[in-house]
């Protein structure tokens, strides 16, 4: 077997791979033999099928199997061995390929078409200047923290008259048209009704007001205006919902009223844990403004990314085989038309130019991603789960063992991993470049990452 690469530009070479006969000759052989053992034929015995009846029948597909074999493995360990950097994957010439005839052709050639990814210097220092948002955390969002920790652990106490935001507890039975009480129709005790969500404001109306022992008539559907909601309120099937018709008797039995949380040492214990050491409000508060803050840097450092990317592809210039990136990404896509290639072509090359960006700063700075970073980046993705319901402080060996569960999804490893990997290339343009700090409001950050 014989590999030769021909240089046609920096960017774009063509390989050649020659197969003869005397290198799959004796594969080839053995994979016959071995299919003579194995063929079953009617007025042969098992085994004894001749060899050349087994050549014929087989032979083309079992050459034609061998050979590609051969070029794929070939073909992969010479592109590792030269250590050529190739962008997408090598791709038949359309010019230079010899027709193959495998009924006759003994001695084959391959010709590929490769294009090789552009030589680019990276230079980062401190005479380049990137900014850097910092979110600044303000009182109103501190007090709509306050406000979420209150509501999440407040609980409803019984009131004697139902206010605007109350809900009662009624007991419920389905009426006719004359206002009886149906023998079949829908029953229910307990059912807890929200006034604050009724649509018809008249009912709404009514309902404030009303104490333990009062009763309501209504249509549940034309008040809730939502036959699932209606549905779900009064514990019956889907099917059951959609039958629903005509008013409801509602006779409370009693009326609940929200009370958020007071702000004291058992909310902070709640929501930190027994062993947190908040004490007062003023400390609540400020532990609430440094978590606001900590998860502003994640935003903060996504802004810092794009404008880092933006700002990188723009200033190194690089020229790629546009031509044979539109080939490629048409011989891997079938789906894709030459239309749709053209349209997104722009967006494709930007993200190739950066991702060779990044690749240089890997291999300049030898940045590596070890097993345990992956499983640390994948503990405080289940720690941000966790705090979305509320779970703060969750025991390390819980989120050691829903880690575990995150990363036996592949995808998720790998995406991890990335994400791993392209934290730190953001840290060594944080540490290499002068950081112009910016103040900026929550809002106003918004609004940059709209345009």
């Amino acid at each position: 077997m014989n590999i030769t690469k021909d240089n046609i530009n920096e960017l774009n070479a063509t390989i050649t791979v020659k197969i003869e006969k005397n290198d799959y000759e004796a594969t080839v052989n053995e994979v016959l033999k071995d299919y003579r053992k194995k063929a079953n034929m009617p007025g042969f015995r098992p085994g004894k099928v001749p060899a050349g009846l087994v050549k014929k029948m087989y032979g083309k597909a079992i050459l034609a199997d061998e050979v590609n074999k051969m070029l794929s493995n070939n073909l992969s360990k010479y592109l590792v061995d030269e250590k050529l950097d190739i962008l997408g994957e090598p791709l038949p010439n359309e010019e230079k390929q010899p027709k193959i005839d495998w009924d006759t052709t003994e001695d084959f050639e391959f010709v590929f078409d490769i294009a090789l990814a552009p030589q680019i210097d990276v230079k980062l220092d401190k005479r380049n200047k990137f900014g850097y948002y910092n979110i600044e955390v303000d009182e109103d969002m501190v007090n709509k923290q306050v406000e979420s920790y209150t509501s999440r652990f407040g609980q409803n106490e019984v009131a004697e008259v139902a206010g605007e935001k109350d809900t009662l507890r009624c007991d419920i039975v389905q009426l006719d048209a004359e206002g009886n009480e149906l023998e079949d129709g829908i029953k229910a005790e307990k059912v807890v009704i929200a006034i604050e969500q009724m649509k018809d404001e008249a009912a709404k109306n009514e309902a404030i007001g009303k104490k333990a022992g009062d009763v309501l008539v209504f249509d549940p559907i034309a008040v809730y205006g939502d036959r699932h909601e209606v549905g779900h309120m009064l514990n019956v099937s889907h099917e059951e919902a959609e039958k629903i018709e005509g008013n409801f008797k509602f006779t409370i039995a009693e009326v609940l009223s929200f009370q958020a949380a007071e702000i004291n040492e058992d909310l902070f214990k709640k929501a930190f844990g027994d062993d947190t050491e908040i004490k007062t409000e003023e400390e609540f508060r400020a532990k609430l403004k440094a978590e606001l803050a900590e998860n502003f840097i994640y935003s903060s450092d996504y802004k810092f990314a794009m404008d880092s990317r933006d700002a990188l592809v723009e200033k190194i210039s690089m020229e790629l085989p546009e031509e044979f990136l539109k080939r490629w990404l048409k011989a891997t896509n079938n789906e894709l038309t030459d239309e749709q290639i053209e349209a997104d072509f722009d967006n494709f090359m930007q993200d190739l130019r950066w991702q060779l960006i990044k690749d240089r700063l890997v291999k300049d700075n030898e940045l590596k991603i070890e097993e345990g970073e992956i499983t640390e980046l994948a503990k405080k993705v289940a720690a941000m789960q966790f705090a979305q319901y509320g779970m703060q402080n969750v025991p390390d060996e819980h989120l050691e063992n829903y880690a575990g569960h995150i990363l036996q999804n592949e995808e998720e490893r790998k995406r991890l991993a990335n994400k791993a990997i392209e934290d730190k290339i953001l840290e060594v343009i944080k540490s290499k470049v002068t950081l112009e700090e910016k103040p900026i409001s929550y809002d106003e950050f918004n609004k940059l990452l709209e345009k």
